[in-house]
This record gives structure tokens, C-alpha cells and sequence, in this order.
């Protein structure tokens, strides 16, 4: 049965958000993060957590990074809050759809106005 991962990732979603919105305090966290999905395996002993980071490349890799280093921290919080037996190994992933999508509409504006799009952009 599918439904209860999807549910466990659902539920993970909301409280990893609001651990990293009000509970993890690294001042090396820059930029605006936000959690656009989370994916758990069948067995519930994975988790994917892909954030967005409002931030230059650069600052959006360092803040992955110290994501990654925060993973242990943000179980142990996750645990009380999901009352599940085996907690899931949380991994964070960079999530870039929602630049690339602004790159596409920023290529589909400027053809749309006549612009000039080199091959290389």
C-alpha cells in the first residue's frame, strides 16, 4: 500500500519547515528556505528533503551544506513530532525547479518582445 509514505512525506514536509523556520538557529543559513518536497521510500527509512534557497548559487551551496550538517538535529526534532517506530535518514537535496522555471519565462518574455537569445543562454 502507497498511501502511507505519502502521507509520512506530507506530514514530514510541514514540521521540517517549521523546525528550520523556528528552531534551527545557524546564522550560516542565508538567503529565504523553503521546503518544496519530501520524498520517502517504501520502507520509511529514507527521506529527500528538497528546499529552495531565495539566494545567490554560491549561498544557496553553502546553505545546502550546512543543511546537510544539520540533518541529525533535525531528526531528532522530527522524531517526537511524527511519533513513528524507526525514524527516517533525512537527506536535504537543492531543489532548482523554480529557477530554472524563471529562466524559461525569463527566455519566453524576451521572445515574446522581439529580443535577441544568444545560443549559450
Amino acid at each position: 500500500m502507497k498511501i502511507r509514505p505519502e502521507r509520512v512525506a506530507q506530514r514530514m514536509r510541514r514540521e521540517v519547515a517549521d523546525i528550520l523556520e523556528n528552531r534551527l538557529r545557524d546564522p550560516r543559513v542565508t538567503g529565504l528556505v523553503s521546503v518544496t518536497d519530501v520524498e520517502v521510500n517504501q520502507d520509511l527509512t529514507l527521506a529527500r528533503v528538497f528546499v529552495s534557497v531565495l539566494a545567490t548559487e554560491e549561498e544557496a551551496e553553502k546553505t545546502l551544506q550546512v543543511l546537510i550538517h544539520a540533518a541529525p538535529f533535525v531528526r531528532r526534532e522530527l522524531a517526537p513530532r511524527l511519533g513513528l517506530r524507526e525514524m527516517p535518514e533525512v537527506r536535504f537535496l537543492l531543489d532548482t525547479s523554480i529557477q530554472r522555471g524563471a529562466r524559461v519565462e525569463e527566455l519566453l518574455r524576451r521572445l515574446r518582445d522581439g529580443e535577441a537569445i544568444a545560443d549559450d543562454e
